[in-house]
């Protein structure tokens, strides 16, 4: 299961955070469809992680519980979603990423 003490932070490369910031500012300036999209992501990994489990049961060892956590921080001003899915690798991230961008430009 995922560990928030391995959890992975990528740096972006420049152009990335450009493009980060473009998606942030213009697609996504309706705060409630950005959750919405977070959401779905935490979704996905729950239906990735079910799905592995029909082959491999023991990747649900020690967490039956399939869930999504959003948890505020009130004086950060923040949210934190958490899932107990699979996550994406750092090329499933950006292919979604770019994947994500062509469809919202078009």
């Amino acid at each position: 299961m995922s560990d928030p003490k391995n959890a992975e932070t990528f740096a972006f490369q420049a152009e990335i955070a450009q493009l980060m910031s473009l998606i942030s500012n213009t697609f996504y300036s309706n705060k409630d469809i950005f959750i919405r999209e977070l959401i779905s992501y935490s979704s996905d990994a729950l239906d990735k992680i079910r799905y592995q489990s029909l082959t491999d049961p023991s990747v649900l060892e020690g967490e039956r519980d399939l869930e999504i956590k959003i948890i505020p921080n009130i004086d950060d001003n923040t949210l934190t979603f958490h899932d107990t899915g699979v996550g994406m690798t750092k090329a499933d991230f950006v292919n979604n990423l770019v994947t994500n961008t062509k469809t919202k430009t078009k």
